[in-house]
């Protein structure tokens, strides 16, 4: 089945009432912030609505339904406005309202994940598709995008509702989330006999809020530690720390370093000369430098490896 099959059919241009039209079910983006329409809001008052909303009419309720123009919609609403200009398409599948929603919206920022995972899930569903490159063709979203949406699926209902909070001030961001999925799915934390991920989650929530997390990026220093106790064979060790770190609020991810000062000292001495190295490398006349055979096969060797190792730590963090 090729994508194209999802599209829908122009009927054509019309204007409807404003209370005419109802909001799209299946819209990937649920949430719309008000107070970030304000400048919409006023483009419409003063001048209206200038690219007419797509729009289908459902067989079932011959009721008029959103497929492009949300924002304008309830924007429009909001100004007072009473009639708006509507470009009509026969009623899509279920499957054609989906794809179309995700292709239409692609290029648009500030979408909240989770309503958008959401979506996905319904049309991994409907076409029994769970491959993310094939997803990925059907939507238009970028193949890591949808490897991050079905993260926020494998959690259960209670904290996905806690992404799809209305009021933006409650809501939490769907990169905790995904920052946390590594720790909580861990091979090695899975086996600790006092872990269960609903419960581990919770008190990460707890932590947040007690400031024994400082941002969500602190899952990579501890998924760091977890595997640094994983290979110096020092599970146990571990398993303790990971336990008193999620039981009291306030203690940091320091708490689990085990090997820290090596590790610390390790990096810190890469960097150096990582420095050094970029600013020979940087200063480095091509033409001059032409003919250096050994150098260049060097730095390339160098660049092969640099390249590897930060291969695997892509690998590590979408664990």
């Amino acid at each position: 089945m090729k994508a194209s099959e999802h599209g829908v059919r122009a009927i054509g241009v019309k204007e409807l009432a404003a209370d005419a039209l109802k909001s799209n079910p299946h819209n990937p983006r649920l949430l719309f912030d008000r107070e970030d329409m304000t400048v919409l809001r006023g483009s419409i008052a003063r001048v209206g609505i200038l690219v007419p909303l797509t729009v289908y009419r459902e067989e079932r309720t011959r009721d008029y339904i959103i497929l492009d123009g949300q924002r304008r919609w309830m924007c429009a609403k909001d100004v007072g406005l009473k009639k708006i200009p509507v470009n009509e398409v026969a009623e899509p599948t279920l499957v054609q309202n989906i794809v179309t929603m995700f292709q239409i919206h692609k290029l648009r920022k500030d979408w909240e994940l989770m309503p958008t995972a959401l979506k996905l899930e319904l049309l991994m569903r409907e076409l029994d598709e769970k491959k993310e490159k094939r997803l990925a063709e059907l939507t238009g979203l970028d193949e890591a995008v949808v490897v991050r949406c079905k993260k926020l699926l494998s959690y259960n209902k209670r904290y996905q509702d806690m992404m799809l909070d209305a009021d933006p001030d409650h809501r939490v961001k769907a990169d905790f989330f995904i920052e946390l999925y590594p720790v909580r799915n861990d091979r090695v934390v899975k086996n600790f006999p006092w872990f269960k991920k609903d419960k581990f989650t919770d008190d990460m929530l707890k932590k947040v809020d007690a400031k024994g997390l400082k941002a969500v990026t602190d899952f990579r220093i501890i998924k760091q530690h977890i595997n640094n106790a994983a290979k110096a064979r020092k599970v146990q060790l571990i398993s303790k720390k990971l336990r008193e770190f999620a039981e009291q609020p306030d203690l940091t991810p320091d708490h689990l370093n085990i090997e820290s000062a090596r590790v610390a000292a390790d990096a810190k001495k890469v960097l150096t000369a990582t420095d050094k190295l970029y600013a020979q490398i940087n200063a480095i006349d091509v033409d001059q430098f032409f003919g250096e055979d050994a150098m260049w096969s060097r730095l390339e060797t160098l660049a092969k490896l640099i390249r590897s190792k930060l291969r695997q730590l892509g690998r590590r963090v979408e664990e």
